[in-house]
């Protein structure tokens, strides 16, 4: 959704229903419980699996979107608290690079991920109508409304989850099902049925 220019600070038009905030909200919080549920599918042992050296793995992406929701932790609480200021940029390939993601702990990372989209989605059910039209200054984009800034937040999650679903892909690729073993008769051992999360921890 693109963001008007000064008029939204001039009264207040919503471009959202209260029914369609109130579902895009309950996605939102939902998000890290889905996030959990995906990892328990995904073997822990190919988290660090890269498909190519410049595509993230299961595991720097889990730390991206630890930082990315604390700085949307901050963000959110200006676009209520101190609308019109302007915001400091995120810039996710500068922090991969220099936060050393490799040797972060991503059980710590999730946990920030859901105790802080919990606090926001806490804060944000309770908000007045008209502070969905408070807008802050991005620097390359000009202001952002709450409204717009909840759309994209929204979508982060679900569209690193989808990176994580092809990066298992991409794995399994090179990493073929073992075949059953085979007893001596020539009879193969009945195949057990396995689930994704047996090799989770």
């Amino acid at each position: 959704m693109a963001v008007g220019t000064s008029n939204l600070h001039i009264g207040w038009c919503p471009d959202m229903t209260r029914d369609e905030r109130r579902k895009m909200l309950e996605s939102f919080g939902r998000a890290p419980a889905l996030l959990s549920s995906i990892l328990r599918q995904l073997p822990k042992k190919m988290w660090l699996y890269k498909p190519t050296p410049e595509r993230w793995s299961i595991h720097e992406i889990i730390l991206h979107l630890a930082d990315s929701e604390a700085s949307s932790y901050v963000r959110c609480r200006h676009l209520i608290a101190e609308p019109g200021v302007e915001v400091a940029e995120f810039d996710p390939a500068r922090w991969a690079g220099n936060l050393g993601y490799f040797h972060q702990s991503t059980r710590e990372a999730l946990e920030i991920i859901r105790r802080l989209r919990k606090m926001t989605y806490q804060l944000l059910v309770a908000v007045p109508d008209p502070v969905w039209s408070h807008t802050v200054e991005y620097p390359k984009e000009g202001p952002i409304s709450l409204e717009s800034w909840i759309e994209r937040q929204e979508r982060h999650i679900p569209h690193h989850m989808e990176q994580m679903r092809t990066n298992y892909a991409a794995w399994l690729g090179t990493h073929p099902p073992r075949k059953p073993a085979t007893r001596p008769n020539g009879s193969s051992t009945p195949a057990r049925s396995i689930s994704l999360s047996a090799e989770y921890c």
